[in-house]
């Protein structure tokens, strides 16, 4: 796995740079410097976005045929990969019922919309559901339509894991390489995000001024909420399925949840989640199956975010987004959480969000401008995670020794 050499401080100096530059100028001068740094930044945004099918195309059928192989493994992880899939999916929905409340009550200011490239065109609600089977794959990787191409590698990951052994092998190993290679020349983009950023941010500050402030604060505000909506919801998995009383599932969730707060990572928490299912009598051997499962393919609070982001979207670039759309952003959201196994932040934040932006219709142009402050709502998307993760330990166990009342 690539190192990814842009650290937080370097996005938010970028951006920090980038927006005064935009707010502190006017006239002639603006004119002459946005003439010069929008096309960097839209230049750079088109190599960081011309990873994205190949990367998700390889993502997403390694870790299928990876899951497809550990369903046929034993009953508790098919258990738990049909509640993780299950949870995500009540959390993308949760997100949705979330973020569009927040946004009715405190809409986007609009001026960031006009950052970058302009919206990519919208299926129409009622013919969405027409291009979910690709009749041409290589067309719909070509014309960038991400659900047909999700659709498709699934069926390919579903596959691969039923073909002989060999050939399976090589196909994977053939995967497995060109996600690497796309890692390596997003690493080669994010080396430089920094001027890229700041040259994206000058437009943004060039428009909104000060106000650019307020919006960041919104997305902040947004995105954690529906990371939050998505941690009580694992409180209610844990009582509902796990039958754990909530107070002692709250009091063994604290050690690991500030462990995550103190990371931000979800890996470096397995350790004290393993404490936790131990305190709420998880039969070991369920641990140690689901655990380290959950940590690798299941994100509850991120799938939650990835669909506060798109909805924040939407609307900073006044793109209604309805029953349909909310279905095609689900359908999207999931599979692609699942398949971004182990990426590096940085790399994750644009590979899982990109694509069911791209989805729904909705421009990625200020996707590296959220990435440059995503440190703060990273760490409710952590907390969400780790705590989603022990309840669904406690509900894929079948029997506990012990009374959790």
């Amino acid at each position: 796995m690539i190192a990814i050499k842009a650290r937080p401080l370097q996005l938010i100096a970028g951006l920090a740079v980038g927006l005064v530059a935009g707010m502190a100028t006017s006239g002639s001068t603006q004119r002459l410097l946005g003439q010069i740094l929008l096309p960097v930044g839209s230049l750079w945004l088109d190599a960081l976005t011309m990873t994205v099918v190949p990367l998700i195309f390889g993502l997403l059928v390694t870790g299928v045929a990876s899951a497809s192989r550990s369903v046929s493994a034993g009953s508790i992880a098919t258990r738990a990969l049909i509640l993780f899939a299950i949870m995500l999916t009540a959390a993308s929905i949760m997100a949705a019922i979330v973020a569009d409340g927040l946004l009715r009550l405190w809409p986007v200011a609009q001026g960031m919309a006009q950052v970058g490239s302009t919206p990519p065109p919208a299926s129409s609600p009622g013919e969405w559901y027409h291009a979910i089977i690709p009749a041409n794959p290589i067309k719909a990787a070509a014309d960038t339509a991400m659900v047909p191409l999700v659709v498709f590698a699934l069926f390919f990951g579903f596959a691969v894991a039923r073909i002989r052994a060999d050939l399976s092998e090589a196909l994977l190993k053939l995967l497995a390489g060109l996600v690497e290679t796309m890692l390596v020349i997003v690493g080669w983009v994010l080396a430089v995000a920094p001027f890229g950023i700041a040259a994206l941010a000058f437009g943004a500050g060039a428009r909104l001024g000060a106000g650019v402030l307020g919006a960041f604060a919104q997305y902040v505000v947004i995105v954690a909420a529906c990371c939050l909506a998505a941690t009580l919801l694992a409180y209610v998995w844990a009582v509902a399925l796990g039958r754990v009383s909530l107070l002692r599932f709250a009091r063994a969730c604290l050690s690991a949840q500030a462990v995550a707060l103190g990371t931000q990572s979800s890996l470096a928490t397995l350790p004290v989640m393993v404490e936790a299912a131990r305190t709420l009598k998880v039969r070991e051997e369920s641990a140690a199956i689901v655990l380290p499962m959950a940590v690798s393919l299941f994100r509850a609070a991120s799938v939650a975010a990835n669909v506060a982001v798109t909805l924040y979207l939407a609307d900073l670039h006044a793109i209604p987004i309805g029953a349909a759309q909310l279905a095609l952003i689900a359908l999207v959201a999931v599979p692609v959480s699942l398949g971004a196994v182990g990426l590096p932040a940085q790399v994750s934040f644009f590979a899982t969000i990109a694509p069911i932006c791209i989805a729904a219709g909705v421009p990625v142009a200020t996707l590296p401008l959220l990435l440059a402050i995503e440190a703060i709502p990273d760490l409710f998307r952590t907390v969400g995670n780790v705590t989603s993760d022990i309840a669904a330990a406690c509900a894929t166990s079948p029997d506990r020794s012990g009374s959790v009342q």
